[in-house]
């Protein structure tokens, strides 16, 4: 029988680490780089760059409130401890939008890179899977995480080392007068999608040993080990398959390898095997903030009941169920972009509540502690607001429409206490 039971705490700060390098290793690093590209062109390291500024201040600011508040529910529970209940809702409900398109773009990448006439149809599949391992427990997710960030990280390497032992592809052939500062930091906020993983182990806060010293050094070793590789891997693209090659490609790690037969497969099932180690951990933070959100009535209580597993099943099912749907109803490119702006506001969310928390300190790090939140909230607001707008109107138009239901079932629920 399930129960509102405390998950047990069996994380330690290598299977901390194996989950948010896993989670940031997953279908980003495979599919980002095309319409990153033809926004930034040449500008694409620029564009990382700025991403991963973006993902070290949020990185700053969610490690100080998950050692204040070592609980699940990442920038949910930030929220309404530091801002009040419903800067909490926003946070979590942008959370749950947000990485309920990435389980999408992550499902849509590997029906792609398998079975291209039948994407959401494997998709489908692969999110069932995610599904089922995770309702066997944190432990098993983080071992096997571990296990193929690992195969990531060597196959990434291959990739780079490939690149770079072959030609460069010659200079773009026309000038790109398309390149604006708007267009680079669009190109940041697609980014962005691949770095974001880190938010997984803020929601993991109840199942972290020691969460006030493992969560903020598992973020800060998780977030250097991505930059790195993600800078590595840009810097390698644009010598070869080069920037004009690389915006028109749907698979562009495929086209810095050799021609040679196997290569190409090599890398699509590198690609199906990240993207599908990414997924299992995302479920798992997904599930745990909309328990969190549940435990408050924000969410239907149903959804925060634990199973044998110690796992928020029920939850990850509703979780995985929109998932599958969006995955029939829109595209990978719109997934990316969709996930992109729910999470950034998620981040502004943190950032403000990191904020506020660092006011009430007396230390003389308070400058320090209030200025990095409140550029990371300007530029997580500014990346949001460079893509484009239909997958910006459909995050916006769920988190207002959960916002505007929220707000009129708690004044019907006044209405009856008060009769």
């Amino acid at each position: 029988m399930g129960s509102h039971a405390t998950p047990v705490r069996r994380l330690g700060l290598v299977g901390a680490v194996g989950i948010g390098v896993g989670s940031m290793l997953g279908a980003g690093v495979f599919v980002v780089w095309g319409p990153a590209a033809r926004a930034a062109g040449p500008w694409l390291l620029v564009a990382i760059a700025l991403a991963a500024v973006v993902a070290v201040i949020n990185a700053w600011s969610t490690s100080l409130l998950a050692a204040r508040h070592p609980v699940a529910g990442g920038a949910y529970t930030f929220g309404r401890s530091e801002l009040g209940p419903g800067w909490g809702f926003v946070a979590g409900i942008s959370f749950v939008v947000g990485k309920t398109a990435s389980v999408a773009a992550m499902a849509l990448a590997i029906g792609s890179y398998a079975w291209p006439a039948h994407a959401p149809l494997v998709g489908t599949l692969v999110i069932v899977a995610a599904w089922v391992v995770n309702a066997r427990g944190v432990t098993r997710t983080a071992g096997a995480t571990a296990a193929i960030t690992v195969l990531v990280l060597v196959g990434l390497a291959i990739v780079i080392g490939s690149s770079l032992t072959q030609p460069a592809a010659p200079a773009a052939v026309a000038p790109r007068d398309s390149i604006t500062v708007t267009s680079v930091a669009s190109a940041a906020a697609l980014v962005f999608f691949a770095f974001a993983g880190y938010a997984r182990l803020a929601t993991l806060g109840e199942e972290v040993r020691d969460p006030r010293r493992t969560i903020p050094r598992a973020i800060a070793i998780a977030v250097g080990i991505v930059v790195a590789a993600y800078l590595a891997l840009g810097a390698a693209l644009l010598r070869r398959p080069g920037v004009d090659a690389l915006s028109d490609s749907s698979a562009p790690l495929s086209l810095a390898v050799p021609d040679a037969a196997g290569w190409a497969a090599g890398v699509a099932l590198l690609a199906a095997v990240s993207a599908a180690g990414a997924m299992v951990a995302l479920m798992a933070g997904l599930g745990r903030t909309a328990m969190a959100m549940a435990r408050e009535s924000d969410l239907p209580p149903g959804l925060a009941t634990l199973g044998t597993a110690g796992v928020p099943q029920r939850a990850e099912a509703v979780a995985a169920a929109a998932s599958i749907g969006l995955v029939w109803w829109g595209s990978l490119g719109f997934a990316l972009a969709m996930s992109s702006v729910a999470v950034l506001a998620y981040y502004a969310v943190a950032n403000a509540a990191a904020y506020a928390a660092a006011g009430r300190d007396g230390d003389g790090a308070r400058g320090l502690r209030r200025g990095v939140p409140a550029v990371g909230f300007a530029l997580c607001i500014l990346l949001a607001l460079s893509l484009d707008l239909a997958p910006t109107a459909t995050a916006v138009g769920c988190a207002v429409l959960a916002v505007t239901v929220r707000a009129a079932v708690r004044r019907r629920r006044g209405k009856k206490r008060r009769r």
